[in-house]
């Protein structure tokens, strides 16, 4: 097949920006990329988080970090903090020292922390649990504390078209219509309320309503035998005197309210049942949490889930077009960054074989998202109808067949070599079955008897400098005054 040498997106969201700078930082001037976006349809949220994906995305568009923080009121995110969905809040948060063990002493690392039983907060750095920053990380713009951040998504949607206007995208205001296929069923041009568009390729980020790839006849699969939230409210609150350093996810009585610090001001929001409560009721709910009166800014229903196919002839949805499950783990930028990266090693000469791999490596993506999420509903609260359902729902054999693994051991990399793409690996699942009390210390403490007592001894040595800090510490929020002023 011939190459692509023109590319049309459908969609300014963050993902249709986000995938349009990464193309654009990988072919240049040898593809004409144009985003086409219509001012007329709203972006969804009132703030926004990201994944370590997004470091991954900055470092290969060249984008600066403070840059960012500054025209984004972006704040730094470590994970997401886990309140009253166990006995004991929880911090998802991978340490990078534990992960950069060597080969096996990352096992072992967590075997002697989670056999001992050892506060949750001692699977992190104590830093990120007060919301400090060391000093000597100030005016070093290559080195944060976090790979993460939460956004303004408004400003965030600013900033993303400014860089994409730097970097030569084209961008033009226009609401598509309708979609012309041709005989072989590939888009042939796409019909806005200006004019018309052809293109070699097109990618839809056209959102929920999926307004190119539903022409090609892909079909949606829903997640709702597994994954119950298919309604959210969202609201601002005011700002506050320190920042956390982690997302905030309150365990409520029909599910969970997220609470992301951005400059000025906090995005929040609480997913729920329909069938257990309505918007009002939570709001209510969720007046009585924060303490205060609140404006609910949208309301959102959704069927998790993502699409048999996301790459059919000549288009690939992303985004929310290909797949959405729900906030708990702020997937959506991750999912969108993957999936833009996995396109961009497989354009620009493609064939059907090309297209059948695409759309097996981002099926694994989201199985790993969809049994992920799914294992944070595994919990023992039992304190209202909602949470007792939540311990009946079916599981995936996929997940069923893992956690079946991890009575005997933790999670380990040879579990999840499907795909070099997807966004939760072991040191992810162990931070969440450890937190959820989910694992068998019994059989973890007999692991531990088997390895050599020396390579034991060298881990527990690392362990004790992982947990030493001597540098001095800046609060969260005075760090980011800094790095604004600068």
């Amino acid at each position: 097949m011939e190459g692509i040498y023109n590319i049309i997106i459908v969609g300014g969201g963050t993902a249709g920006y986000l995938t349009a700078l990464i193309l654009k930082s990988c072919f240049a001037e040898k593809i004409n990329i144009t985003i086409i976006k219509s001012n007329k349809i709203g972006i969804i949220g009132v703030g926004e988080g990201s994944t370590e994906h997004w470091k991954s995305f900055l470092d290969y568009t060249g984008i600066d970090n403070y840059e960012l923080i500054k025209e984004t009121d972006a704040t730094l995110k470590s994970g997401i903090m886990f309140k009253d969905w166990s006995d004991q809040d929880y911090l998802h948060s991978v340490h990078t020292d534990l992960m950069n063990l060597r080969i096996a002493q990352t096992q072992i690392g967590y075997l002697r922390l989670i056999t001992e039983k050892v506060e949750l907060k001692k699977l992190n750095s104590n830093l990120l649990w007060e919301n400090k920053v060391d000093i000597n990380l100030i005016n070093k713009k290559n080195i944060l504390p976090t790979n993460q951040y939460h956004f303004n998504t408004f400003k965030l949607n600013e900033f993303l078209n400014k860089k994409s206007i730097e970097r030569k995208i084209n961008i033009i205001e226009d609401e598509i219509q309708s979609v012309l296929l041709n005989e072989n069923g590939f888009i042939k041009k796409v019909i806005g309320e200006k004019q018309e568009y052809t293109s070699d390729f097109y990618i839809d980020c056209t959102g929920l309503k999926r307004l190119l790839i539903s022409k090609l006849g892909a079909k949606w699969q829903s997640y709702s035998k597994y994954l119950k939230m298919n309604e959210a409210i969202a609201f601002p609150t005011k700002d506050t005197e320190e920042y956390n350093m982690f997302t905030i996810s309150k365990a409520m009585k029909c599910g969970w309210l997220w609470r992301i610090p951005t400059f000025g001001r906090w995005g929040n929001g609480y997913v729920f049942n329909s069938d257990y409560i309505n918007a009002d009721q939570a709001k209510k709910e969720a007046e009585e949490y924060i303490g205060y009166e609140v404006e609910i800014f949208k309301n959102i229903k959704f069927d998790a889930g993502a699409l048999d196919k996301v790459w059919i002839n000549n288009c690939v949805a992303i985004g929310l077009s290909a797949n959405f499950v729900e906030p708990l783990e702020a997937t959506s930028i991750g999912t969108s960054i993957q999936q833009a990266f996995l396109l961009m090693h497989n354009l620009p000469i493609y064939n059907q074989s090309i297209i059948n791999h695409y759309n097996n490596q981002v099926n694994y993506i989201m199985n790993n998202i969809r049994d992920f999420i799914i294992l944070h509903y595994i919990t023992k609260r039992k304190d209202s109808n909602f949470w007792n359902d939540m311990s009946k729902n079916e599981i995936p054999d996929s997940l069923k067949e893992n956690l079946n693994k991890w009575k005997c051991r933790l999670p380990i990399r040879e579990d999840f070599l499907q795909s070099n793409y997807l966004l939760f690996y072991e040191c992810n699942w162990i931070n969440v079955l450890y937190g959820l009390d989910l694992l068998n210390i019994g059989n973890l403490k007999n692991n531990i008897l088997y390895f050599n007592k020396e390579i034991v001894d060298k881990v527990d040595m690392c362990l004790k400098n992982i947990h030493i800090y001597n540098a001095k510490t800046i609060g969260h929020k005075d760090y980011l005054k800094i790095i604004r002023n600068n």
